[in-house]
């Protein structure tokens, strides 16, 4: 690495969601002085929104499989010794199709998904039942996914950093970034509402506020929030063993319309409570209660499991997702901004690839090759098109 002004970090982290504090924690461990801002509290953004995915089974043929097989061989793997902290859970996952042309077209899918490495066997009903025994009586088959797997990202969040704190990291929560420091073309930190950060490299890892906090260093990254609710029933005995979820969620997740869209989601958790999806829709950052989404996915969640029709709803909650047109992530350096880089556009996936997202760029920064290629991330990828619906995006969040 160049050298570092005098005053600042080797590395600055802009971020304490779970991406941003997986990168935190993997540059600290590889011996970098690192310093972590969050305009807000740490975690407290779309990692305290989410239900803690870790899946392969939703994830198309691409960079962005790569590096969910990537992570989660982390999260089993060097990071296994932790997985405690965070609730980590090798549950599996179960696609259920309810209708003879969508198990044809999920069979077609499984085909697809095999030939490129991902673990998945076709179940019958006897079978589905011995897995979910309170499943819908109208699934006529589904998929088993066994390296689906869940943790708690709040837990995540905080225990990501206090690890990397153990390393060296500082954090600073409630500090706002209001503008960069550059010298010449590259940029050497920021300016924020507490003063001034420098460091030798800054990453952009604020989620659905990358697209703004990019704009302010001159470049577009079109990464936009995309809407989603999660509902939470009353604590219950076990009744849901694995991520639960309707063919239709595949679709959903891989499509780019603006429009509200609800697929069925089911999932138990170690406290009992079980969590229900769920829906995607851009609206901006636009807070507006919609009874319309909160509506839909309880439909859809009784469908799939008859018996939460007399189930307690306790609460419901959104996030704002980072949508990436191309639904992969902006990993790696910023070419139109020298010392820029960025950590984002997860969307729904960034809490099962923020382990490696963290290694990637920990590896990038100190030079040394990276276990897998960034090119297919790269910041600067985006056409024209995408550039433009960013920024005015990004100007209109300004004047709201």
């Amino acid at each position: 690495m160049s050298a570092v002004p005098r005053t600042g970090a080797d590395v600055l982290v802009i971020g304490a969601g779970a991406v941003g504090s997986a990168v935190a924690f993997y540059c600290a461990r590889a011996g970098m002085s690192v310093t972590v801002l969050d305009k807000g509290k740490p975690g407290g953004g779309t990692s305290s929104r989410c239900e803690g995915n870790l899946l392969v089974s939703d994830k198309e043929h691409g960079p962005e499989l790569d590096l969910a097989n990537y992570s989660l061989d982390l999260w089993r793997g060097e990071l296994e010794e932790f997985g405690h902290l965070w609730e980590f859970e090798n549950k599996g996952g179960i696609i259920v199709a309810s209708r003879e042309s969508s198990m044809t077209s999920l069979q077609r899918a499984l085909r697809t998904q095999r030939e490129h490495g991902i673990r998945v066997e076709e179940i019958d009903v006897p079978q589905l039942r011995e897995l979910e025994p309170n499943i819908s009586d109208d699934a006529v088959g589904a998929a088993f996914y066994p390296d689906d797997a869940q943790l708690m990202p709040m837990l995540l969040t905080a225990h990501m950093l206090r690890l990397a704190r153990s390393h060296g990291a500082q954090v600073h929560p409630d500090t706002e970034v209001t503008g960069f420091l550059s010298q010449g073309e590259r940029i050497t930190g920021v300016t924020t509402n507490r003063g001034e950060f420098q460091a030798n490299v800054v990453i952009n890892a604020a989620g659905p506020w990358s697209g703004q906090l990019a704009s302010l260093a001159g470049v577009s990254v079109p990464v936009e929030p995309r809407r989603g609710y999660v509902l939470v029933t009353e604590p219950l005995p076990p009744k849901v063993f694995h991520k639960v979820y309707a063919a239709e969620y595949i679709d959903n997740v891989g499509s780019s319309d603006d429009g509200l869209q609800t697929s069925p989601v089911v999932e138990g958790t170690p406290a009992g409570s079980i969590l229900i999806g769920s829906s995607r829709e851009r609206v901006g950052f636009d807070p507006t209660f919609s009874p319309t989404a909160v509506r839909d996915i309880a439909r859809n969640a009784v469908e799939l499991f008859p018996f939460l029709s007399d189930v307690r709803i306790l609460r419901h909650y959104f996030g704002f997702r980072p949508y990436s047109p191309d639904h992969v992530p902006v990993i790696g350096p910023d070419p139109r901004a020298p010392g820029l880089w960025h950590a984002c556009g997860h969307e729904g996936a960034g809490i099962g690839l923020a382990s490696g997202t963290g290694k990637l760029i920990a590896q990038a920064v100190a030079g040394e090759p990276t276990d897998l290629d960034l090119a297919a991330f790269a910041p600067d990828r985006f056409g024209a098109a995408d550039s433009e619906a960013a920024q005015s995006g990004a100007a209109k969040e300004a004047a709201a």
